[in-house]
């Protein structure tokens, strides 16, 4: 009798569930156990009790009721706080996950469901061949939003064809494996035979189904698809990003479930169209459903632009054999390091005393406006002088030699464009900082040249460097294309296309909101010229891009987009009694008025000096230069998904060129974790 009351005071019944690996949903086994027995030997007990000839090396325990991974095989239950309630699994770590990407077609991979989100990105991105995967995430859309619920309904069978990667890249299953085609280094590779640089591309890529541009879907799928979201709707959509510091097991990730694979931070670094074919495409494909879907706002003559790239891009990706990029000239890396060390030193050796010594400036005639409240928008002239970093302005050019009326110091502004060619309008708005946010200033210029000069100069200055600075002659030529790429006449020397040779349907190229507003305008307007015909048009001005070069000028137009990065969360401000939005992008933080939507207040991250969450009552602050404060609780999602956004836009501003492209994941949690 004492014997028997000893062993039921030290052991007691645990009960565990074994998944099997073919999908079974498995047996349950019951055991004596002791709280002093670790996890190690619990596992091994069960494999003993299985009896199963099989590879058990990926499962682990998961722990249902805490949802925690007992990953820790040294600890004890004690230590782990086990106890005879425990709902224990014995399931495998990595499980097949279907992932929409950017491009909406969907693939299966197998994945851990134990690491962390961060590392299961990495591997993720691995698999698929996607350079910088700190720049993407997972994202888990809404089960629905507000009065979309008959949409969800239809699928679209032409989205759902699922590839399967663990077939592709022959990965065995088990989510570990690179895949073969994986090169991790940007150092061109050489035939060990004669000594040649082989084709880096080819290595890199081999023959991936991910690096061709899907082609545009019918208008009818289109509109399916379509749901006009308004800034609220965008903040309970942003409210699904994944915690990148816990696995996908505990955040509610099950077998089979689907998640979107997405460009998370709009920080895009050191894009190579020699090695990153899969991660250009996927970025322009995510760009390009961010127009058609308008997720992000544009204007007409924007859309068209938009539209006619497209357009181009389709009709090169439908016309061309397979990309080869073997006759693209390898670079030395001696080569690549001289060139690296002259734009660093800023332009060819012979002019750097020149660049120091003759720093350049502007001077023209602009007309300025400053908004204020309640105030018509009235432009007025005078005269700009532009040096180093500051703009001032006086009355007229003869006052010019004594004080001017203002200085605007640009060094840490935002730099916005206000354009329309076909209006000819050229405009620039600046955001300066100022202590309690920014101030904004509207600055005319008359043509398409000025605009160039002092847009460059601009944006040149918002970075602290000055015209002097080696790349401001190329800045100015990259407006001027892309104005002419927004203009809808052809270029000098080409003739109007001919309609009736040439065939497209605009509507598979457009927003459907932005379909039906213009045929509303053109039934009106009676003879007004078809939007088919505008974008043949705008397509001569980029007819003779390459389809990389396509690609990467809808990238670079996609981000001269006003509301570009821009992530919307619904959050409550300290000391205030209603909801407003906060917006968060690359480089600042906006606080927006939820039922006007405009901008209240800007703070940049440059100046800020500390941000952290009190995880009690869970709310972020944040302490700005010029002792500015400000705090917030999330009220469309949990704080932490606020936090890791802003941490991770401070982490991917500390990259730099690193030949082994390793990242270091301590720094990111520290940044993101918010000392939870």
């Amino acid at each position: 009798m004492i014997n028997t009351a000893e062993y039921g005071n030290m052991s007691w019944e645990l009960s565990v569930q074994v998944d099997q690996r073919d999908g079974d949903e498995g047996m349950r086994f019951k055991f004596r156990v002791k709280g002093d027995l670790h996890i190690g030997g619990l596992m091994l007990k069960l494999v003993e009790k299985i009896k199963a000839p099989q590879d058990w090396s990926d499962h682990a325990l998961w722990w249902k009721q805490r949802s925690c991974w007992l990953l820790k095989t040294h600890w004890t239950l004690d230590k782990y706080g086990v106890q005879t309630d425990a709902d224990l699994r014995y399931t495998p770590q990595h499980k097949p996950l279907c992932l929409q990407l950017p491009n909406m077609k969907t693939v299966k991979l197998t994945v851990s469901y134990s690491a962390v989100v961060f590392k299961t990105v990495v591997k993720i991105c691995r698999a698929l061949n996607i350079r910088r995967p700190e720049e993407l995430s997972l994202l888990k859309p809404p089960d629905d939003l507000p009065k979309k619920k008959k949409m969800k309904k239809d699928k679209n069978p032409a989205l759902e064809e699922i590839l399967d990667m663990d077939i592709f890249n022959g990965s065995g299953g088990t989510g570990e494996r690179s895949s073969p085609l994986y090169s991790k280094t940007m150092v061109p590779t050489y035939d060990p035979e004669n000594g040649t640089p082989a084709s880096a591309t080819s290595l890199w890529f081999g023959d991936n189904p991910l690096t061709s541009s899907q082609p545009n879907l019918p208008p009818a799928e289109l509109a399916k698809m379509y749901q006009q979201l308004s800034m609220v709707d965008k903040a309970i959509i942003n409210a699904g990003w994944l915690d990148s510091s816990r696995s996908l097991m505990e955040q509610g990730i099950g077998e089979h479930d689907r998640l979107q694979l997405r460009f998370k931070y709009h920080c895009f670094f050191d894009l190579n169209p020699k090695y990153d074919a899969v991660r250009i495409t996927q970025l322009y494909e995510q760009a390009r459903w961010s127009i058609l879907l308008e997720e992000i706002n544009c204007t007409e003559e924007e859309m068209l632009m938009f539209a006619s790239l497209q357009y181009h891009i389709c009709k090169m990706t439908m016309s061309t054999e397979p990309l080869d990029f073997s006759n693209e000239p390898e670079i030395d890396e001696v080569e690549a390091a001289l060139s690296n060390l002259e734009v660093t030193l800023g332009g060819k050796t012979d002019r750097i005393l020149e660049d120091i010594t003759d720093v350049p400036k502007l001077a023209d005639s602009l007309k300025l406006f400053r908004p204020k409240r309640l105030a018509l928008r009235s432009y007025k002239e005078y005269w700009f002088v532009f040096k180093d970093t500051t703009i001032s302005y006086y009355k007229n050019k003869e006052t010019a030699s004594g004080e001017p009326i203002e200085q605007l110091h640009l060094r840490g502004c935002e730099v916005v464009p206000d354009v329309n060619v076909t209006d000819k309008k050229f405009g620039i708005k600046l955001l300066l900082p100022v202590a309690d946010g920014m101030s904004e200033v509207y600055i005319l210029c008359d043509n398409e040249t000025q605009y160039a000069k002092w847009k460059a100069a601009c944006t040149l200055a918002s970075k602290g460097k000055t015209m002097a600075y080696s790349s401001y002659r190329s800045e100015v030529k990259n407006i001027q294309s892309f104005l002419q790429m927004k203009s809808l006449a052809p270029p000098p020397g080409q003739s109007a296309p001919d309609l009736d040779t040439m065939e497209m349907n605009a509507e598979c190229f457009v927003s459907p909101r932005y379909t039906k507003r213009y045929k509303t305008k053109q039934t009106g307007r009676g003879c007004h010229q078809s939007s088919s015909a505008r974008i043949l048009e705008a397509h001569q001005n980029i007819a003779s891009l390459s389809l990389n070069e396509a690609k990467m000028r809808f990238i670079h137009a996609w981000q001269s987009l006003a509301e570009f990065g821009i992530k919307y969360y619904i959050v409550r401000f300290r000391g205030s009694k209603k909801n407003e939005l906060m917006g968060i992008s690359y480089n600042r933080l906006i606080r927006i008025d939820m039922s006007t939507g405009l901008p209240v207040t800007t703070w940049r991250f440059a100046n800020m000096k500390q941000w952290n969450v009190n995880w009690e009552i869970r709310q972020v602050a944040i302490d700005f230069d010029q002792n500015v404060s400000i705090a917030f609780s999330c009220v469309s999602c949990d704080c932490k998904v606020v936090h890791e956004y802003i941490g991770g836009y401070i982490f991917l501003s500390t990259r730099s060129k690193d030949q082994n492209e390793t990242l270091d994941e301590e720094l990111f949690h520290k940044l993101t974790g918010g000392q939870e």
